[in-house]
């Protein structure tokens, strides 16, 4: 947590070492199993964040490990997705993912050389507002990679029913298939950036400038604004009880004509015209 900057910053780390891979060694691993485990922790970090750091408005999200154990870990969910607990493993995994969709936060992903955004972790990126992937044209050894997965494409559905994917883009089917040509490939910030998988693609000379330019606007904007602007992003589809939920009853509940940031006495529009800074509560609801 970076008080100071008002963000925080989550670290999902890829499994390491043997993993169970067959059903008998699913159930003996039990409760300390990598993806059961990874999303309890993710889910509690997430309501935990939610519930006690209100002024925290942006969150950043990474992810540090090797993608190759990331796609084997849904190789496993993906072969044995019949049984009880590979199910209800992957339904939370559904759940928490779902949670950074229904936050009332900014989220941006950055991946960077170390990061596993593939498969299962894509999602991670694909729920954020915005996604950063540094692009290494001098050094393609240490250049970061995304990696699309068959998880990508629906096992992992928002409230609305859609694939992160399908909102992404619309769902377009010529988007779509374009993204789907790519899958099991290890595409470079260039290439991401290409079939519209990442928002930007700066290179090392701009990293550092870009991101925090990037995270310095959105913490310095009114939070009921944003709150308004996000849920409408991210709940883009066909119109349902979900979308009108969190989509448009979010947005209108903060809409920027009916909050104090907006109409008190220093809010935006009060001070507008004025040369006065506008004073914004910066809690997140």
């Amino acid at each position: 947590m970076d008080r100071a900057r008002r963000c925080a910053t989550f670290t999902v780390k890829a499994p390491t070492g043997a993993q169970p891979a067959d059903l008998a060694a699913i159930e003996a691993a039990g409760d300390a199993w990598y993806p059961l485990a990874m999303a309890r922790e993710l889910d509690d970090a997430i309501l935990a964040m939610r519930t006690n750091e209100l002024d925290l408005g942006l969150w950043l999200v990474k992810t540090e490990g090797d993608a190759a154990a990331v796609l084997a870990m849904d190789a496993t969910l993906m072969a044995h997705q019949g049984h009880w607990l590979v199910r209800e493993t992957t339904g939370l995994l559904r759940r928490t993912f779902s949670r950074l969709d229904v936050s009332s936060r900014s989220l941006f992903a950055l991946i960077e050389p170390g990061s596993c955004f593939a498969g299962s972790f894509l999602e991670l990126a694909l729920a954020c507002d915005r996604s950063y992937m540094l692009a290494l044209p001098d050094d393609a050894t240490k250049a970061p990679t995304i990696t699309v997965g068959d998880t990508n494409f629906g096992l992992y559905p928002m409230a609305t029913g859609q694939s992160r994917l399908g909102r992404r883009f619309y769902d377009e089917a010529p988007a779509l298939e374009a993204v789907r040509a790519k899958a099991g490939q290890a595409l470079d910030a260039d290439a991401a950036f290409a079939v519209g998988l990442v928002t930007s693609n700066p290179d090392d000379i701009d990293w550092a400038d870009e991101t925090r330019i990037a995270i310095e606007e959105r913490v310095a904007m009114s939070p009921d604004a944003l709150t308004g602007l996000e849920a409408n992003l991210r709940f883009n589809g066909t119109e349902t009880m979900f979308t009108r939920i969190f989509g448009r009853l979010t947005a209108w509940q903060n809409w920027i004509f009916q909050r104090p940031n907006a109409v008190g006495e220093k809010g935006a529009l009060k001070v507008y015209g004025k040369g006065d800074k506008a004073a914004f509560d910066w809690n997140r609801v």
